[in-house]
Order: structure tokens, then sequence, then C-alpha cells
């Protein structure tokens, strides 16, 4: 049966366990594979070639764990490789969708604010998303560049997070936004500093819980689901050192909240590399 397989789940380093955390709260029952791939992050710079390449490896790493369905934690990746994961793989794929509709939809100023990777506005969804909804809305958006790897360095509430995000917000804030999407996992990291550079009446919009919904109902039609005859697990993997994602998972609660048997392995090669 493979109801009782895990869910895969990747991205290019911690910033997925923002996207775990949800899933754990919707699928208690499931089990889980995440992959940090923290020797190749960041992805949002690279080309979109090598993201695919590297997604793809990642995949197939998945694959030999058993997973029954990839979650692509990542809003990179989820642009730049999903039709492919999806054209080469017979598993089912959820992707990370750009939070610009319900943004759009529930603006009183009819203007809004994006933040995110530059390969996530490059993107095919990230465009066509934005031509749909967001047609008659101002967008104001922002490369956040850096962000990432300050919160890979365990600085999500450092002077020098904060110090970026005013430089990257505060244009924002100038043209009168009152919801800030967040399109990268990494981001909601930094939430505790974007809740005191934002005014009050701007809502931050985290698509995490969209994204773990979406898993459920896939999971579901798909007779996918577990029905609990096996423990459910968490089993981290990184390309790279495990210590940053371990600190991150326990500081998030995603290890101390939900107690499934846990166990971490780093240093894990690529098949491409």
């Amino acid at each position: 049966m493979l109801g009782s397989n895990p869910i895969g789940i990747f991205d290019s380093g911690s910033g997925g366990l923002t996207v775990l955390y949800e899933l754990l709260k919707v699928l208690p029952r499931e089990s889980f594979v995440y992959f940090a791939d923290s020797a190749n992050c960041p992805y949002g710079p690279k080309p979109q070639s090598e993201v695919i390449e590297l997604s793809d490896c990642i995949t197939r790493f998945l694959l030999e764990q058993g997973c029954k369905l990839v979650v692509v934690a990542c809003n990179t990746a989820t642009a730049a490789a999903i039709e492919h994961l999806r054209s080469n793989f017979k598993i089912p794929f959820i992707g990370m969708e750009p939070a610009i509709k319900p943004a759009s939809l529930n603006s009183k100023t009819k203007s809004i604010g994006v933040l995110a990777t530059a390969g996530t506005f490059k993107g095919k969804l990230y465009i066509e998303t934005s031509k749909k909804y967001a047609s008659d809305v101002n967008v104001c958006y922002q490369v956040g560049e850096g962000l990432v790897e300050l919160v890979e360095a365990g600085k999500a509430d450092s002077p020098e997070a904060a110090e970026l995000l005013h430089r990257y917000v505060d244009p924002m804030v100038d043209c009168n936004i009152d919801h800030l999407v967040l399109g990268c996992t990494h981001y909601p990291f930094l939430m505790n500093s974007l809740s005191r550079i934002l005014p009050r009446g701007v809502e931050i919009v985290n698509p995490a819980p969209a994204v773990a919904r979406q898993t459920l109902r896939v999971l579901s039609e798909n007779n996918l689901l577990n029905d609990g005859s096996s423990l459910s697990k968490v089993s981290f993997y990184s390309s790279a050192s495990v210590e940053i994602l371990k600190f991150l998972a326990e500081k998030l609660g995603v290890i101390s909240n939900h107690g499934p048997a846990v166990n971490f392995t780093g240093g894990v090669k690529l098949c491409c590399r």
C-alpha cells in the first residue's frame, strides 16, 4: 500500500521547513522525507537549467526513499522545474503557488508588495498569475537578495536582516501596500522583523498553509492518505551539514511540537554532482 509511504519535500535549504510545519498540522499521520540542498543554496540567482538539473536529482533521491508524492517547497525550483518534474515522473507534485491572487482580491488600497527571488519573478506561473489576478492592482515587487543567506546563517532576527528588510520593504510601504506576499519559503523566518517594520494593517501573506491544504486534497483524490497503521516519522537529509537545518527545525517547532520519530543525515551526494 502506497498510503504508508512517506511524502517527499525539498528546498534549496531550510526554507521548506516553513512548509513542512504546515504539512504536519494537516497531515499528522503522514511520514516525511525532507531534503535540503544546502550545498547549492541559494537557488534564486542560478540559471533555470541548473535548477532543473538539481530538482531532477533530488526527486530521484526522494523516489529512492519510496516517496509517494513530492512537495517542491521552493518557489524558485517550482518556477523553474515543476513542468519538467511532472513530465518526467509519474508521482504527483505540489508546487509553491505565488499568493498574488488572494492578496490582489483582498487589497483595499489596490496596492500590494511581493518579496521574492529573481528566479521566482522570471517563472511562468508568477507571470501568468500576475496577468490574471493583478491587472488592476499596483504590484510593488522586490528581489530579496541576501535574505536567504541570512536565514541559512541563523541570522533571521539580526540587525543585518532588519536593515536589509527596511531597504526592500520601506519603498513598498511608501506605495501604500496593504498586503505583502512572501514569495520564498525562507521568508517566513523573517516574520518577526517584518512585523516590526510594517505598519499596522499590512497583512503578510504566507502561501505555506494553502500548499498544505492542496497536498491533503491531492493525497485524498489519489487514495494516498496514510490510514495511521504505521508510525509517522520525519527524516531530514542535507547535501551539506545538518546543523543549521536542525537549529531552524527546532526553532520553528517542527520537531518539538509534533513528536514523530526524527533523524538527520548530512553530506548526501546527489547523482548529478
